[in-house]
């Protein structure tokens, strides 16, 4: 019974030997094959400071409102979208928060007069796929109030659902002009 104790004992204290080597270990490349370095993708998972690196003074990111953050995204134009007629179609998207696409013209701007009720109840979302300028975003907002419009481009989704005109609402359910 004590040469099990033992042995198991040994067992025990080689392992923890065989641990404590390895974490102490400097570590060993066995073949490099080139590329770029992950050390960037890295640091920014580590909270301690690079104690070998002198210390830098970095400036402080500028943070703008969020006016300005949306004035640079414009223009935006979605190449793969036009004012047009849209036919009503059902899909099967369970989740899928209520949105809507419009430009800036003619067709939009009356789509919104006559849906913005309608928008409102839905609470649903408005991606602005065709627009110049801020002030032309702007004119489409008051037109709508309480209705979130954001400029976005509408290509990857006209892809994705099979669109090729606007404006057109897009539920969990359907798609409807």
């Amino acid at each position: 019974m004590n040469h099990i104790v033992l042995i198991a004992a040994i067992g025990l204290l080689s392992t923890t030997t065989v641990f404590a080597q390895t974490a102490s270990a400097p570590l060993i490349i066995v073949e490099d094959r080139g590329g770029t370095s992950a050390l960037p993708y890295y640091q920014s998972l580590n909270p301690q400071p690079d104690q070998s690196a002198p210390p830098t003074s970095m400036p402080a990111p500028r943070v703008g409102n969020a006016a300005d953050a949306e004035a640079a995204m414009l223009p935006v134009r979605s190449t793969q979208l036009s004012p047009g007629e849209v036919q009503r179609r059902v899909i099967r998207a369970p989740g899928l928060t209520a949105l809507f696409l419009i430009g800036d013209d003619e067709r939009s701007r009356a789509w919104l007069r006559q849906r913005q009720a309608a928008l409102r109840e839905l609470q649903a979302v408005g991606l602005v796929v065709n627009v110049e300028s801020m002030a032309a975003l702007t004119a489409l907002r008051r037109l709508a109030p309480g209705v979130t419009l954001s400029p976005a481009s509408g290509d990857d989704l006209a892809q994705r659902l099979g669109l090729r005109h606007y404006p057109v609402l897009i539920t969990s359910t359907g798609i409807e002009q």
